[in-house]
């Protein structure tokens, strides 16, 4: 029987590491309450508003959505004070990142980025027949020189996540835009800032003033973080029109269903309640992180709403361990980072329980 072969492309590729969802272990073992610290999602919820909106949009769910999102482009232009042409919408930031490397990668191009960053981008580069070229962090943050020595004519695009994803750390803003200054215009600097809204006011570049000066930038925001909209996928990208309109044509007509539209169009007007998880989310990150330290842990410094934890013994083991107490959180192994715990904030009661669970690895020496 003949054989059905894949794209060459795909011999290389990763399947994102899916596992049974937390509320699968909820029932085998019957808790009554599951905390939820894996997924970086907001423990407050979605705005209101956007609760609203979706509800009241359900009732058109047999339709398809308006395909040009002219009010979702609209509230987006509105808000950040740029042209509608300037945007484009995704089913997820996602969605936009693998609209970039379907437009602009092409078999043998580069594309540089962190070795230990949101692993979307490799495989996103990798499925076009791209060369991801990867960059280790220095302290845990992007090692801006070391990506900028490794851009040469085969380089089509370079990945920056900030607030980077899973370490937390950022790239300040003087720092960022030297940099930026610094790459040839022929390529494309993707600034994924899926979680900026939790960053301190003032240590990150304005997406519009970036955008402004420089034509080969995309700036990527989400709704599934601060918005807590992760469940109705919702996602854009900022760029010069002329980047647009070539995501326009690979992408989809109908990518982000109507539910998600309505919704994040509506938590876009509620600035108190995306302000009110900042603030909590800063002092929670503030006091979790202490206590963790106070205990011998090594945390990275974060403006996310998530913390690196540093391990010296097998975070796999910590992760299936803190999971069979109903604590779900993310273990990670990557380069330079083996053993490391990637810990969503809760609110307190919820980082109480799992402070309170993990210091007994700290005194079991696994730190």
């Amino acid at each position: 029987m003949a054989t059905i072969k894949a794209r060459d492309e795909l011999a290389s590729v990763i399947p994102y590491p899916l596992g049974p969802p937390p509320e699968t272990k909820q029932n085998e073992l019957g808790f009554s309450r599951i905390i939820r610290m894996g997924d970086n999602e907001n423990p407050y919820g979605a705005s209101p508003r956007a609760l609203e909106a979706a509800k009241r949009e359900l009732e058109m769910i047999s339709c398809y959505p308006d395909g040009t999102y002219s009010r979702l482009y609209k509230a987006l232009s509105d808000f950040h004070g740029l042209p509608e042409g300037y945007f484009t919408v995704g089913n997820g930031s996602d969605e936009v990142i693998r609209l970039l490397t379907r437009a602009f990668i092409s078999r043998g191009d580069e594309a540089v980025m962190a070795s230990c960053t949101f692993p979307r981008y490799k495989t996103n580069v990798l499925i076009e027949g791209g060369v991801p070229v990867e960059v280790p962090l220095v302290d845990g943050a992007h090692d801006l020189e070391g990506m900028m020595s490794k851009i040469n004519g085969r380089t089509k695009m370079v990945f920056v996540c900030n607030p980077n994803n899973p370490t937390g750390t950022i790239v300040e803003k003087d720092a960022l835009v030297q940099f930026i200054s610094n790459v040839p215009g022929n390529v494309l600097i993707v600034i994924d800032e899926a979680y900026v809204e939790y960053v301190t006011p003032g240590a990150m570049n304005d997406a519009k003033a970036i955008l402004d000066l420089y034509r080969n930038v995309v700036v990527l925001r989400t709704f599934s973080k601060i918005h807590g909209l992760a469940g109705l996928r919702v996602g854009y990208g900022m760029m010069d029109p002329g980047i647009a309109v070539e995501l326009q044509k690979v992408r989809d007509v109908f990518n982000v269903n109507r539910v998600g539209a309505a919704a994040a169009e509506a938590s876009l007007a509620d600035n108190a309640f995306v302000a009110a998880s900042a603030v909590k989310n800063k002092g929670e990150r503030e006091y979790a992180a202490s206590r963790l330290t106070e205990m011998g842990f090594k945390v990275l410094p974060s403006e996310a709403n998530f913390l690196f934890v540093l391990l010296k013994e097998s975070a796999r083991m910590v992760e299936a361990s803190l999971a069979e107490k109903g604590i779900f959180v993310k273990a990670i192994s990557a380069p330079g980072y083996q053993n490391a715990l990637r810990v969503a904030l809760g609110c307190r009661e919820d980082n109480d329980l799992f402070l309170d669970t993990i210091r007994t690895f700290a005194t079991e020496g696994v730190l």
